[in-house]
């Protein structure tokens, strides 16, 4: 390939792994300061390194104009390389590890802020199994899944929604069922089969723009011909609950993320037709990705333990506040 003819021209026998790795990381980021953050490193120690990779290559690997950097010719074709030398350093690590078992192997998971509420503890009670393997959580919205999902950073991916846009595999384990939430005296909380159109005119604590909550929501309430009123969006699932709790509005949230607060009488669950919304949460990858021994086996236990996952608290089917009719009642 060219850029190997190309990288065997060039004086860099004195580099190391570990400057490829820190290259590799502000290529990915196109930013010092970010690169520093995922590896841990302060930026001036981190310019060092890419400084005396640059002089073992030659020639200059960024260009800087203004605030921002761009890769200079050796810069692009340096990124091929490192990108090529770490992903086989990668699989001889996994293939070495295959060798002797899922308790020596690693596994990255990145996971949505949504599922924090369950995939911790199953992460644990899966390294509590396996007590050799070497375990890293990333805990994200959706954005910042998409973006490491893209960049190849971890092994698997939770998602409430897999993207429709990127060629990955998908394999859902467990229900994700969304529903609508306000505190326990609002009017609505005592009514049953509540008809959509009456939420048109009611405030809105909104998800931010492309999560996979907020996608599911407006496409319900859009083909109902609703257009919601948002008065507030986060993101953030707590900050969400704590403003609907303070009578601001209500939202859409998972049922997984509630429980806390139905049982604290904080929050309560309308009764609205068409909810709750029967979503599935989803362990995503790359399509074509090779999985290791310990990956596999993790995506087993996932499927496996999925019924620990909570489900619909009691209360979502008989929401606070809602009088149970009696047998003999009209």
């Amino acid at each position: 390939m060219f850029y190997y003819d190309l990288i065997l021209t060039m004086p860099i026998r004195h580099a190391t792994l570990h400057q490829f790795k820190i290259f590799d990381a502000v290529a990915r980021h196109m930013s010092f300061a970010r690169a520093a953050e995922e590896l841990h490193l302060t930026p001036p120690a981190l310019s060092i390194q890419v400084r005396q990779l640059a002089e073992a290559v030659g020639q200059p690997l960024f260009d800087q104009i203004g605030k921002k950097i761009y890769l200079t010719p050796a810069g692009a074709v340096l990124t091929v390389a490192s990108r090529d030398i770490l992903d086989r350093l990668e699989r001889v690590t996994q293939e070495l590890a295959a060798l002797q078992g899922i308790e020596k192997g690693s596994l990255k998971l990145a996971t949505l802020a949504t599922a924090k509420y369950f995939i911790p503890r199953l992460l644990g009670d899966f390294c509590a199994k396996h007590p050799g393997i070497d375990a890293a959580l990333f805990v994200g919205n959706r954005e910042a899944l998409l973006e490491r999902l893209v960049r190849n950073q971890d092994d698997l991916y939770i998602l409430g929604q897999p993207p429709a846009h990127m060629n990955v595999a998908a394999e859902p384990f467990a229900d994700n069922p969304l529903v609508i939430v306000a505190r326990p005296d609002h009017p609505l909380i005592s009514e049953e089969k509540i008809d959509p159109s009456r939420l048109q005119d009611i405030p809105f604590i909104l998800r931010e723009p492309g999560s996979g909550t907020r996608l599911a929501t407006e496409e319900f309430f859009g083909q109902h011909g609703i257009a919601l009123k948002a008065r507030m969006e986060f993101g953030s699932n707590e900050a969400i609950k704590q403003v609907v709790a303070s009578g601001l509005g209500m939202a859409v949230l998972s049922a997984s993320t509630i429980s806390a607060e139905l049982a604290s009488g904080e929050l309560a669950v309308l009764d609205v037709r068409g909810f709750p919304l029967e979503r599935k949460w989803y362990a995503v990858y790359p399509a074509g990705k090779q999985l290791t021994l310990t990956t596999k086996a993790f995506m087993e236990y996932l499927f496996a333990a999925a019924h620990q996952i909570d489900r619909l608290p009691h209360a979502i089917a008989a929401p606070a506040g809602r009088k149970e009719r009696s047998p003999t009642s009209g």
